[in-house]
């Protein structure tokens, strides 16, 4: 392949006409699943039920080569900004470093800090662990809160659901997101302030949905009788705005770095990893940097042929702009795993759903797919039916550890048997000629089995790839999450955008204003006809219920 990324896509588009039946190919090359399987940090990646033929995977290596992955990948490790439109470095993996002696950047020594905030976040958890961290009343502290969103949340929030094996903190966690009220109000029930942490996550403090919810649990302490001592001593800050958190009520030594060239979600390997760390222990967390680590090393360093994250790039744009699917499902078979389609939702489509390139100039091909998924064996039982049948293609991530923590062993082979039934099902399907016969062996007459048979049908060929980890663990997790990463990294590198900037998200948050204004009554109701007839009726809702 030569030329822009625009020729590459009409190239990939010609060769995704080709018909290419994984039924057949499997019967016609025995090797096929080892020619189609790479491993990297203890993971396996199959992707041998992929709609790729040699020919096609060569164009896509080739795709890989002619792309800007390799210089964007060296710009980063460099410090260089390649977040473009915010002028700001991408370094998220120098978090995971285990060595980050003189680690420069623009001339500060960014080791030096990223040290320090290691060794005081395993300060605080290692007294809240011991129970010596006392409330004002004397008693140590049982509960922390943790108040962010986006990327202050998602991140840690799937990683401590999905190392719930791993769990050793004497301290209760609770996450606190959604401006939704209750959210707040149901994790305050039950709570005293006197033996509660709150820890404020937001860059720049200032984030609504994280500053709404923090004024609200500081009036609890204050309407339980916290004075401006008490409520310094009970709240800390993840923050690069100091004078924001200072004047919250928040003492300086209580907040912990952020930093710009960490993006928010890219950011659990900083002190948003936190209550990650809390809850299985700073030996335990140290784990889970050092697999990212070591995925980092392989993306680095392996040939693409051979890279995983590159890999999984390819096949993302082969099924996007090849062959013009729109979505990508993401199944978990993993009780604990069941929060990550939700974190990589934000992951992928918030870096790469853009439409236009690093220079600003709009995109004449689609982007990033719509992230979706849950835990099996529960999709099996609700959205596989559209994955098997429909006429939609869905290509799907089918993730497996192989050995698990709990006694139930037999489920567990129940339950991988399952993983590895759908990847089968989705490739071979089940032709009109079978299921028929099925039908006859069932008892029916030919007429009633003509009848049903065609309802049976699953036309196959649908793609999927299958990881194995070896356990769920801290350094499995993170080298998973690091993968994840770097696939999205590789496709922004080939669809020449900037994976790093959200400007979506702004202009919701600039038109919410005036309309919470008009909302309590502070504001004009002189908006479109549907917006402001919706105001009317909310409106006439509190009018009703006061």
């Amino acid at each position: 392949m030569s030329g822009s990324f625009t020729e590459q896509r009409n190239e990939l588009s010609h060769l995704a006409s080709e018909s290419c039946h994984l039924r057949q190919a499997f019967k016609d090359d025995a090797q096929r699943a080892q020619r189609y399987t790479t491993r990297a940090c203890g993971i396996t990646l199959d992707y041998a039920k992929n709609l790729i033929n040699d020919a096609s995977w060569r164009a896509l290596q080739q795709l890989a080569a002619n792309s800007n992955i390799s210089k964007l990948r060296e710009q980063m490790l460099q410090g260089a900004a390649i977040n473009n439109t915010e002028q700001r470095a991408v370094w998220h993996t120098r978090l995971r470093q285990q060595d980050v002696t003189g680690l420069m950047l623009d001339g500060e020594d960014i080791g030096q800090q990223i040290t320090e905030c290691r060794a005081r976040m395993a300060a605080l958890i290692d007294t809240l662990h011991q129970q010596q961290y006392l409330g004002y009343q004397g008693s140590p502290i049982t509960d922390l809160i943790w108040v962010g969103i986006g990327g202050s949340l998602l991140g840690p929030q799937m990683a401590v659901e999905a190392l719930t094996p791993y769990h050793c903190s004497p301290v209760k966690l609770h996450f606190a997101g959604n401006i939704d009220g209750a959210v707040v109000s149901d994790i305050l029930n039950g709570l005293h302030p006197a033996t509660t942490l709150v820890v404020v996550a937001s860059k720049s403090f200032g984030t609504e949905e994280t500053k709404q919810n923090a004024l609200a649990i500081r009036q609890w302490f204050t309407e339980h009788g916290a004075d401006k001592a008490a409520i310094a001593h009970h709240f800390w800050a993840t923050s690069s705005n100091i004078a924001a958190a200072a004047e919250f009520g928040i003492e300086q030594k209580n907040i912990l770095p952020m930093w710009d060239w960490v993006g928010g979600r890219y950011s659990l390997w900083s002190a948003i990893g936190l209550p990650i760390a809390l809850m299985i222990g700073n030996q335990q967390f140290k784990q889970l940097l050092a697999g990212a680590e070591a995925m980092d090393q392989h993306f680095f360093s392996a040939p693409f042929s051979e890279n995983m994250p590159v890999i999984m790039a390819l096949l993302g744009v082969w099924y996007i702009n090849g062959h013009g699917c729109q979505a990508h499902a993401l199944l978990p078979y993993s009780h604990y795993l069941r929060l990550l389609p939700s974190y990589v939702q934000q992951l992928d489509m918030e870096s790469n759903g853009k439409s236009v390139n690093r220079q600003g100039h709009a995109l004449p091909y689609a982007t990033a797919p719509v992230i979706w998924g849950d835990a099996g064996t529960n999709g099996q039982h609700a959205y596989h039916q559209l994955l098997h049948q429909s006429a939609l293609a869905v290509p799907a991530d089918f993730i497996l550890p192989l050995k698990v923590k709990h006694p139930l062993k037999d489920q567990h082979s129940r339950l991988a048997a399952h993983c590895f039934a759908q990847t089968q099902a989705l490739m071979q399907g089940k032709t009109l000629a079978e299921a028929t016969a099925e039908c006859v062996a069932q008892g029916m007459t030919e007429q009633q089995a003509a009848a049903l048979a065609p309802h049976k049908v699953s036309p196959g060929n649908k793609p999927s790839n299958t990881l194995l980890l070896p356990e769920l663990s801290p350094y499995y997790l993170g080298a998973l999450i690091a993968l994840y990463e770097h696939k999205v990294f590789c496709q922004g590198a080939i669809w020449q955008l900037n994976s790093f900037d959200q400007w979506g998200v702004e202009l919701g948050k600039q038109l919410s204003g005036p309309i919470y204004q008009a909302l309590t009554g502070n504001g004009s109701n002189n908006f479109d006809s549907s917006t402001a007839a919706l105001i009317k009726q909310f409106l006439a809702a509190q009018n009703s219920a006061s």
